[in-house]
């Protein structure tokens, strides 16, 4: 029988970010959002890791184009943005700043939400906010 923790009871989904230089980009999780590994795989040189930030789950492995998952990098841009909703936006917008992401747009309040938007050095873009 599988482990309960490693396979939800409830339906859930959680992106994949295919990024270069995966373990680099490992280390900037945690850093940024104190993303926690709850899995991890490394294989050739190539990595896959499962995070949670209080619960909210997401993955980030190094880009496979033999199986058609592309880096922003690569791409020259993205097609999904993450919205990470957190109680603290500014204090979480910060500490990713301080790890080496940049701002796209400060936090501010805007359409009933306390937002900001980032770009991680990965190419991935971020919104971290709240509901007011």
């Amino acid at each position: 029988m599988p482990d309960p923790k490693t396979f939800p009871s409830k339906t859930g989904i959680a992106p994949l970010l295919s990024v270069r230089r995966g373990l680099e980009a490992i280390e900037f999780y945690k850093s940024a959002f104190a993303a926690q590994e709850l899995f991890r795989v490394e294989n050739d040189g190539s990595v896959v890791v499962r995070f949670s930030v209080d619960g909210a789950e997401f993955w980030v492995a190094d880009e496979s184009p033999s199986h058609s998952n592309f880096s922003p990098e690569t791409l020259h841009g993205g097609t999904v943005r993450m919205i990470l909703s957190t109680e603290n936006p500014r204090a979480l917008f910060d500490q990713a700043i301080a790890a080496g992401a940049t701002v796209v747009w400060p936090v501010a309040e805007q359409y009933g939400w306390l937002l900001g938007r980032l770009v991680d050095p990965f190419g991935h873009h971020w919104e971290i906010g709240k509901e007011l």
